[in-house]
């Protein structure tokens, strides 16, 4: 199987290709702009794997992706791809439209025109066998909760943020594409991600960070908004149990049953590394700022029989250790760019 990932220099796409490498002979070939999330420092462990293949690109270049496609002969694209951080999507909401939704259209166009038995024909349904298009997306699609119930698939979409408005745009396309043209594709909307190489301008990292400079925790509004936590080995076998079993057509939530508040995580990591709380500093609430989300994990775990492994406690204390055993990895990420991206944020709040 050859597999395009792309954005597999970042978070979640780097764990990505380390698992499918350790776990298949099969050929990953990575499509990454390298950005400011993006780094080939994850991935050093395995840039000399034969099975492994980097392209430094962009998913709007419609030759280059042809050029991939045909070179390759993919079989299937994981489409991690895109620009995540909410707070970036609220002051440049343009740079989110383009990679998430431009972007995916071209990544999905890419695909039908190469997987199809007959590209002459532009009505044919017929693709080649075992092709398919995975669309990694998120809760934040789904708005916000009250404080009961959960997302499941068939929730309705109701995005807040130009990133997760982007987001659902891009699901709709990757739909649309199933129903207009047949294209085998699944999507996974998953909850908040934490583990090593996660870019510090999110919570987990961010608070490690800042905790270890004895620098001030700047928490939104009252810090009870509640998320749930997922350890990103866990959504990397998701994503694996869904390429290998998932239904063409169908949408996977994968959440981690761990709903927690904002500001119980911080209180966390400040006990974990023997700090007190008078570095918590709470600024102006984000715009937008949705107040809960929670998955139901119940279509993946009764159809395709994954369900998440390490307990939250678990996770974090891996986590942490990991950003304590890596302080180089993270002082070369807080550059000079990430701090004034920083103090643009947080310092008149």
């Amino acid at each position: 199987m050859n597999i395009l990932v792309t954005g597999g220099a970042g978070f979640i796409g780097s764990n990505f290709i380390k698992y499918m490498l350790s776990s298949y002979d099969y050929k990953i070939i990575n499509l990454d702009l390298l950005t400011y999330a993006g780094n080939l420092k994850n991935l050093e462990d395995v840039s000399a794997n034969h099975n492994y293949h980097f392209i430094k690109g962009d998913i709007c270049d419609r030759d280059l992706l042809y050029d991939i496609f045909r070179k390759f002969e993919i079989d299937v694209v994981i489409n991690f791809a895109a620009e995540s951080h909410v707070d970036r999507s609220i002051v440049e909401p343009e740079i989110f439209l383009r990679t998430n939704v431009l972007g995916t259209q071209a990544l999905l166009d890419s695909a039908k025109n190469y997987w199809k038995l007959d590209p002459s024909d532009k009505y044919s349904r017929e693709f080649k066998e075992g092709v398919k298009y995975i669309q990694i997306s998120t809760d934040e699609v789904y708005g916000s909760l009250g404080p009961e119930g959960y997302f499941t698939e068939d929730t309705n979409i109701a995005p807040n943020s130009p990133y997760s408005a982007s987001k659902a745009s891009a699901d709709m396309l990757v739909r649309a594409y199933y129903e207009t043209y047949g294209l085998p594709i699944n999507i996974t909307r998953c909850s908040n991600n934490y583990g090593p190489y996660q870019f510090p301008e999110k919570l987990i990292p961010l608070m490690i960070n800042n905790v270890l400079k004895s620098k001030a925790l700047p928490i939104y509004g009252d810090g009870k908004q509640i998320r749930d936590w997922l350890h990103v080995k866990d959504h990397c076998i998701a994503i694996d149990t869904v390429l290998h079993k998932g239904r063409i057509g169908e949408v996977y939530n994968v959440g981690g049953n761990n709903e927690k508040k904002n500001i119980e995580i911080v209180r966390l990591i400040l006990n974990k590394l023997g700090k007190n709380e008078n570095l918590i500093t709470y600024v102006e609430d984000r715009l937008g700022h949705d107040r809960r989300y929670a998955i139901d994990n119940a279509k993946i775990t009764s159809e395709l029989g994954w369900k998440p492994v390490y307990t939250f406690e678990e996770g974090m204390d891996m986590t942490i250790k990991w950003y304590l055993d890596n302080k180089e990895w993270l002082e070369e990420i807080v550059s000079k760019e990430y701090e004034k991206y920083y103090e643009k944020m947080y310092s008149n709040k």
